[in-house]
């Protein structure tokens, strides 16, 4: 093993700390609960508002309004 000097050990550790820390800042981003929620509502959100699937949910909407109305005249 070559002899390294002390100061550039020192420098490297300090280094490879830094980039830990900047690992597990990124790490705890990606994972907080609030952000993943707010995502999750957010795509949720994108995909509602396509056309294609705000039409589908009107019509699932009027199926479903149609038959509540049929039971309620039935009794």
């Amino acid at each position: 093993m070559a002899d390294r000097d002390p100061d550039t050990i020192q420098q490297e550790i300090d280094q490879a700390r830094d980039q830990l820390a900047q690992t597990i800042d990124s790490l705890a981003e990606r994972v907080n609960p609030t952000r993943l929620a707010d995502d999750a509502k957010a795509a949720v959100v994108r995909f509602v508002t396509q056309p294609v699937v705000a039409a589908s949910l009107a019509g699932v909407g009027l199926v479903v309004v149609a038959l509540v109305f049929r039971r309620i005249r039935r009794r």
